[in-house]
């Protein structure tokens, strides 16, 4: 076939495909909505929030892990709560790939205490999902930091397997670029808009500093990008022999408040990760965040669109799930 017929029959191909998956996931979609558990568990989300506002209240670093466990649960293997699975026998489950390590206990811990709480009610008992209490739980960090609060769909299975190598490749890395970002998300049927909100979940939580070690120390060092003082304060927090489990604030300014501040920090050169601050220096992304650094509500709105396309991704339902026990153990 000659090359135009060639690009013609790919393009055809390609359109396909993402018609089949595109009606793949619309379909497992059908299966959420508001209220759920109304008739099984009517209180299950006041108990779930219950857990949560005692969590936060005990540690601030609950609200930025419940947030990235989400996150990072949805983007490898969909929202079904396999990264809380522990590795078992001769199985590296999700949660022990490199790209993983970095997520902090508090997030597992608020998941595993809100489940416990939520089995204690008899009626309630082996009948919600893992995943569908890490989706309340995240929504209400998020509430309980400043953020906007939202309706939560719920009816999601949690999964069936949990492995190291399904992670590889499916979590955006903390030097990507814009184009690498946003095929990354693409893959989840995310927009650039929807990248650019849930990037504001790092306005909360902690980053290591070996995720932006390049920027300050180098070639090219410090980033030409990012602001001399802010720069020079990190270099301080995160010396060439500092330990590797040190970490630092994500948002310098208000780091356990979820606001538009992250879009200001952007503006400023005080984005922390090169992924963070390439939103603003790129002039395509640019126009977005200085529209969410205006105008909290349009972020907002922008945020709660994207966290309810993002908790719509890889939903099981049937048999390609179930209702485990234990949030860390497969049934």
């Amino acid at each position: 076939m000659g090359g135009a017929g060639s690009v013609r029959l790919a393009a055809a191909l390609l359109a396909l495909a993402l018609t089949a998956a595109g009606s793949a996931t619309t379909c497992a979609a059908q299966q959420l909505r508001r209220n759920y558990y109304s008739g099984v568990c009517p209180n299950v989300e006041t108990i779930v929030r219950g857990v949560m506002a005692r969590k936060v209240q005990q540690t601030a670093t609950a609200i930025g892990a419940t947030v990235r466990l989400f996150f990072h649960d949805c983007f490898v293997e969909g929202c079904d709560a396999s990264v809380i699975v522990a590795s078992a026998g001769n199985n590296t489950a999700e949660k022990d790939h490199p790209n993983n390590l970095s997520l902090a206990g508090d997030g597992f811990d608020a998941v595993i205490r809100a489940k416990a709480a939520v089995d204690a009610v008899p009626r309630c008992r082996n009948k919600v999902s893992c995943a569908d209490i890490l989706a309340m739980a995240t929504r209400d960090a998020i509430a309980l930091a400043g953020g906007p609060s939202y309706a939560v769909e719920l009816g999601r299975l949690d999964g069936l397997s949990s492995s190291r190598s399904s992670v590889d490749g499916k979590l955006p890395a903390p030097f990507f670029n814009l184009d690498q970002l946003k095929r990354v998300f693409a893959a989840n049927g995310l927009s650039q808009a929807d990248m650019i909100a849930l990037s504001a979940g790092h306005t909360v939580g902690l980053a290591h500093c070996g995720t932006f070690a390049g920027r300050l120390r180098g070639p090219s060092a410090p980033d030409p990008t990012m602001d001399r003082s802010y720069a020079a304060a990190l270099q301080a927090e995160c010396p060439a022999n500092v330990d590797p489990r040190a970490a630092v604030s994500m948002d310098p300014v208000s780091p356990v408040t979820f606001d538009n501040q992250y879009f200001k920090n952007l503006q400023a050169g005080k984005g922390l990760l090169a992924s963070d601050q390439v939103l603003y220096t790129d002039p395509r992304s640019r126009p977005t965040v200085n529209a969410w650094a205006q105008s909290s509500a349009a972020f907002n709105r922008a945020f709660v669109a994207a966290m309810t396309k993002l908790g719509r991704v890889g939903v099981k339902t049937g048999a390609q799930g179930n209702i485990r026990r234990n949030c860390a153990v497969l049934n």
